[in-house]
């Protein structure tokens, strides 16, 4: 279900920081009650391989989403207590110490199944025990979404397990976002902050394309 153009769910989830505090997130209500950004990450397991150099990243890059008036939130299906154990593993023994933006504690999987993110091949019904046997991990995809001020997603984007994001283009989204908010243009192919946007209009697109090679 593509969320692009619409409200993010109105849902509260448990959380954990770093300082070993548990508490609900609204990912809507952050949008809109602090009038900011949000960009939610998420990606499959604690502990793992890949998902620690993506955590680590975001962390790096965080003063920069934070000039951007945007919150960074990231999550999984893993408990609270999961993520407080890794995030009180040292860095160079895979875990994510230092990391200090919220994780949603997505376990009861209630916001990851309105979303449409996890790892389900195939889910069939045993009429004999009378439960649903699922077929894959039941854990998230990495999956991105940016959701603006008014808690309407702008993008949203998901990736398998293998591959790892690229920060600095969530943050050139965000500034594509801010520069349409704030400008009235729409950003190209390839824009950047301090590049030149364009007119949403025929003559707009014609001069842009006389003056640019893409």
């Amino acid at each position: 279900m593509a969320l692009v153009g619409k409200k993010f769910p109105d849902l509260y989830v448990d959380a954990m920081n770093d300082l070993g505090d548990t508490f609900k997130v609204n990912v809507l209500e952050e949008a809109i009650k602090n009038k900011k950004k949000v960009v939610l990450f998420w990606y499959p397991k604690d502990f793992t391989f890949v998902c620690p150099t993506e955590l680590h990243a975001f962390q790096a890059a965080l003063p920069e989403f934070e000039k951007r008036n945007t919150i960074v939130i990231g999550a999984s299906c893993d408990t609270p207590e999961v993520h407080f154990a890794w995030l009180n593993t040292a860095k160079n023994n895979g875990g994510i110490e230092g990391v200090t933006y919220p994780i949603l504690a997505d376990s009861n999987r209630n916001l990851s199944s309105i979303l449409g993110i996890l790892d389900i091949t195939s889910e069939t019904f045993d009429e004999e025990s009378g439960t649903v046997q699922v077929e894959g991990d039941n854990v998230t995809y990495r999956a991105t979404y940016i959701i603006d001020e008014d808690g309407v997603v702008q993008h949203e984007s998901i990736n398998n397990m293998p591959l790892g994001r690229n920060v600095g283009e969530y943050i050139r989204l965000v500034d594509a976002l801010t520069h349409v908010q704030e400008k009235g243009e729409v950003c190209p192919a390839n824009w950047e902050e301090g590049k030149e946007a364009m007119h949403a209009n025929r003559n707009g697109v014609a001069e842009y394309l006389a003056a640019h090679t893409i």
